[in-house]
């Protein structure tokens, strides 16, 4: 009998996946390892081979780790799920014209949901991950909050999740820095797990090469995106573009216009297959508009709510805020925020907790 409860811990065979389950089962917790398949690289027709979390050697060391420690440990095929929902999504998306988060979409939809449906079926009340941020539960809600370090904070990426999978989640590395798990994770015996290189590029996308994947997942589409045009803010043509989907808001490199100053990429039209360009100072944006939203901290927001929003990964936020409209939130910035770009999520914050978040439809000035 464990003292501390069934946990099942999802091992992508990284070190903070892996020094999680080792933590869990060093505390007490009993643990069961799952590693989950979500894509299979030979279908997608790319240059490079499988890598991060969805390679036999990911596998291997996930498992290996699990025999050494005397817990079990199983593999789950979740392609059929993952590829029926994030890829498609990730392909209509940029076929809209918008830039989508494949990240935050995989989270919402499918590893939390699918993680749960095994625990379950497996008695497990908790489900861990090696995500840097914290869970806890205030006022009867489940909270998530920044992780304290800073440079690996994936808070923001974890918005879209319900109260119902909050409620069973464990999320142990919130409270630590990158070099205290590095050290954990030679303190455990694991020496070359420490030096393992991190993956940032999207899981699908192992060559870092969205474009080329559009081009083989998408039957025609070079065909079909012939004849696009850069226009200029007044509509004046610019020169060719080789098709919408390949840009994304506020790109400046890879766009082969010579325009005489630097071009930027600040509005993109699938309709006529058309890409705007302009200066830096067109990307400043004072409002935008969020809808598809998850609330964390409150169940609502009040109208003129202040809060710290942000629109990427890695922006440090913005001071803003909220205001109640149709079935979204319309943000407005008390300084204009750079390269918004719809497809994208915002997610808002009191202090380091997430208060919720939501996927940004335009801007609105």
């Amino acid at each position: 009998m464990s003292r501390h409860g069934k946990v099942l811990v999802a091992m992508s065979g990284g070190i903070d996946s892996t020094v999680v389950a080792l933590m869990l089962h060093e505390q007490g917790y009993e643990v069961i390892g799952i590693t989950m398949k979500t894509w299979d690289y030979a279908s997608s027709g790319g240059s490079k081979k499988e890598t991060g979390c969805c390679n036999l050697d990911s596998f291997n060391d996930a498992r290996a780790a699990a025999v050494h420690h005397g817990f079990p440990h199983y593999i789950l095929d979740i392609r059929e799920e993952f590829g029926g929902f994030v890829v498609e999504n990730f392909v209509d998306e940029y076929l809209a014209g918008r830039t989508p988060n494949p990240c935050v979409m995989c989270n919402t939809h499918i590893k939390w949901r699918a993680l749960l449906k095994r625990a379950n079926a497996m008695d497990c009340e908790f489900i861990a991950t090696g995500h840097y941020a914290k869970v806890r539960e205030e006022n009867d809600r489940h909270l998530i909050s920044k992780g304290i370090d800073e440079t690996k904070d994936q808070s923001y990426v974890l918005w879209g999740l319900q109260q119902d999978l909050l409620g069973r989640t464990i999320l142990p590395l919130g409270g630590y820095r990158k070099t205290a798990i590095r050290q954990m994770a030679h303190d455990f015996g694991y020496p070359e797990l420490a030096k393992k290189s991190e993956s940032y590029e999207i899981c699908f996308v192992p060559d870092n090469d969205y474009r080329g994947f559009l081009k083989r997942n998408v039957e025609g589409l070079e065909e079909r995106m012939k004849g696009g045009t850069f226009v200029d803010k007044q509509g004046k043509i610019l020169g060719q573009h080789k098709g919408y989907p390949f840009y994304t808001i506020g790109q400046r490199k890879g766009l082969d216009i010579t325009l005489g100053k630097p071009a930027f990429v600040t509005a993109i039209d699938p309709n006529t297959n058309t890409v705007v360009l302009g200066d830096e100072e067109d990307l400043m944006k004072k409002e935008m508009y969020v809808a598809k939203m998850n609330y964390i901290k409150y169940a609502g927001i009040n109208d003129g709510m202040e809060a710290t929003i942000r629109i990427r990964y890695k922006d440090m936020g913005s001071a803003g805020t909220l205001h109640n409209k149709d079935t979204g939130i319309r943000v407005s910035f008390y300084e204009n925020a750079k390269g918004i770009a719809p497809g994208q999520s915002a997610v808002f914050y009191e202090g380091d907790d997430v208060i919720g978040g939501g996927i940004i439809q335009r801007t609105e000035h």
